[in-house]
């Protein structure tokens, strides 16, 4: 009998794949065609919106990729040329204090000549500095050619995030800020391994360099037949910022004072303790993955308590591996690679959790201000750490890096406890903000990280969304 039920199933079996068949070869071509018809579903981002958005897309990666590979390669050729640590913190500084200023200038460029001619003329004036440094071998030349491309790169990526945020919808949103960041975190990491490649002594760098600033002008010169409309002047009130979340306003400093000098000295320091170009590149690389770990991790927790906890929480936990790589990585490899991947995974995500933490305090019309402000309160700390960091490492040795950015973040603690004290902070149910990534570009960044805003003025109030990138 169950011979005869198995013998019964089998060829049922066998008749229902025939008719499977049958109805797959008439109606299948035809059902087939209805869904491709169909698909993405109603609502969901198509590919053709993310389309026009990829030149400008390219042009951010070669601009980001050439901007990283020039302030690791400046250390190590400073290096080679006999220039002092000191000396190359200076030489970091007037970047810092460049980018500072054309931070403040670039909206009124921006409206004075369009997007087209603004990327342009800085692509351009960026390639000749670049190029220049090569020809004259001295500090002064190198600061004033730094500076000179600090303004340029400040109004560099203004431009082309001003322009990718004037096309962006709230649909397509999270998927280009999904591509912009790994466009970031790539090239960045890819542009440490040219110099390796190509050396330390010569113009090649240089040369790569220059290629790189004026290259980024072809995608958006052959694909993008488009200039946008100028965006609305930025509101600028430093002592408005200040007075909205002075705990914001330290953090930016304090994060400006401690990464920009890991960024620009790290290099001197991977040098100092015997590591190879290869290996300081991977040091680099590291820090700047590691950033990436913990980023959404806290952004969620910060979502749900009290964010300065977990402001507290993080920099306790980049005071502790600054600590460790000071005291105890010597001169090991992959205890400093390490170590730097965990340091980077804590310090990074200060400069999002600071800024998040000042729009949980701004009104109706501030956010745009408010994150204009933070990036040139940073500015101001990245334009000190390098240099006070260099100075330490001529006196004490490479171990003074890491010391020096467990000691900055150890007052920065005392500073959130003391915050902590005297200000109740702000309820979850009445945070009409939520924490997202920020890259340390332009302050037109944070705007394209914001779905539910006008495109260029961000001066109405953010409604938190459950699709929030």
């Amino acid at each position: 009998m169950t011979r005869l039920i198995c013998q019964g199933k089998a060829e049922y079996c066998r008749v229902s794949r025939c008719l499977s068949a049958y109805y797959t070869v008439k109606y299948g071509l035809s059902a087939i065609s209805a869904d491709l018809k169909s698909y993405p579903p109603a609502g969901a981002p198509r590919m053709n919106q993310i389309r026009p958005l990829i030149p400008l897309l390219i042009t951010a990666g070669i601009l980001i990729g050439g901007n990283g590979l020039q302030g690791t390669y400046i250390a190590l050729r400073g290096l080679s040329e006999g220039f002092s640590a000191s000396t190359i913190g200076l030489i970091s500084a007037a970047y810092s204090m460049g980018f500072a200023l054309g931070c403040i200038s670039v909206t009124r460029l921006l409206r004075k000549v369009g997007h087209i001619r603004t990327f342009a003329t800085m692509a351009a004036v960026a390639s000749a500095a670049s190029i220049a440094m090569p020809l004259i071998i001295h500090p002064l030349f190198w600061m004033l050619m730094r500076f000179i491309i600090g303004i340029a790169v400040a109004c560099l990526f203004a431009a082309i995030e001003s322009w990718i945020n004037a096309q962006v919808t709230n649909s397509n949103r999270a998927r280009t800020l999904s591509i912009y960041r790994f466009v970031d975190l790539g090239s960045v990491t890819l542009a440490q391994y040219v110099i390796p490649l190509a050396g330390i002594e010569g113009p090649i760098v240089f040369s790569l360099i220059a290629m790189a600033l004026s290259l980024s002008l072809v995608p958006i010169s052959l694909a993008d037949k488009s200039n946008p409309a100028p965006p609305k002047q930025i509101p600028f009130n430093l002592f408005a910022v200040w007075r909205i979340s002075p705990l914001a306003v330290v953090g930016c400093v304090a994060v400006g004072l401690s990464m920009a000098a890991f960024r620009n000295i790290g290099p001197i320091y991977g040098e100092q303790i015997g590591l190879s170009v290869t290996s300081i590149a991977t040091f680099m690389s590291a820090g700047i993955i590691g950033g990436v770990v913990l980023q959404y991790p806290l952004g969620v927790y910060s979502d749900r308590y009290d964010r300065r906890i977990i402001i507290l929480a993080t920099t306790a936990g980049s005071v502790v591996v600054g600590l460790f790589l000071a005291l105890f990585a010597g001169t090991d490899e992959w205890s400093n690679i390490i170590g730097v991947f965990i340091f980077g995974a804590f310090a990074l995500p200060l400069y999002s959790l600071s800024s998040a933490h000042g729009n949980d305090h701004a009104k109706e019309g501030e956010h745009a201000m408010v994150s204009a402000g933070l990036l040139f309160f940073w500015s101001v700390g990245a334009t000190m750490g390098p240099l006070i960091a260099s100075v330490l490492i001529d006196a004490f040795g490479p171990k003074a890096l890491f010391a020096y950015t467990a000691a900055i973040q150890i007052v920065f603690i005392a500073y959130t406890v003391h915050r902590l004290r005297v200000r109740e902070g702000v309820p979850v149910e009445e945070r009409n903000w939520r924490f997202r990534s920020l890259l340390r570009t332009s302050a037109y960044f944070q705007k394209l990280a914001t779905p539910g805003r006008p495109r260029d003025d961000g001066e109405k109030p953010h409604s938190p969304e459950k699709n929030d990138p």
